[in-house]
């Protein structure tokens, strides 16, 4: 079941991020931020849990792109499943909300940037018409070992732009 993300969700959203920071390949973040510091970086709408037995499997959320106004159309997706129910297609679900979603709230440009090892990740979004723009070579470093990121970009067909 898919349903918006509530306060209660705090401790699952983040130990599911936990978990996609100790694979090395979803963030570039080594650290667990606070829920105070989680919630303030992402948008207030589109965010939401996939659940089933009411436990927390995987969730879904946008940050903003920039604070200017020109670009209140553009948000980055943050996706993350729980590793124990990777390929049961829980990111297909969540994705399809999210992109909805953003559409009735006037986001008329998703994007992502995604670590080149992790292919379902770039799967996902290439299921979703994300496109490739550019790949950022050397962009940061994990456990003092340089890494790439591919970003991919989604322009919505509901927006007219």
């Amino acid at each position: 079941m898919i349903r918006e993300m509530i306060s209660q969700d705090s401790s699952s959203v983040l130990e599911i991020y936990k978990m996609g920071i100790d694979t090395h390949n979803a963030t570039f973040e080594m650290e667990l931020p606070s829920w105070d510091d989680w919630d303030s970086n992402h948008l207030k709408h589109s965010r939401f849990v996939f659940t089933k037995n009411e436990k927390v499997l995987g969730w879904v959320a946008l940050s903003p792109a920039s604070s200017r106004s020109a670009y209140r159309g553009v948000a980055e997706v943050s996706i993350y499943i729980d590793t124990q129910t990777h390929g049961k297609g829980i990111g297909s679900l969540l994705m399809q909300k999210v992109i909805t979603s953003s559409e009735e709230h006037g986001i008329w440009t998703l994007f992502s940037s995604v670590i080149p090892e992790n292919k379902a990740t770039l799967r996902l979004h290439e299921k979703f018409d994300f496109r490739i723009i550019g790949i950022r070579e050397r962009i940061a470093q994990i456990n003092r070992i340089w890494r790439d990121t591919i970003q991919l970009e989604r322009r919505s067909n509901k927006i007219g732009i």
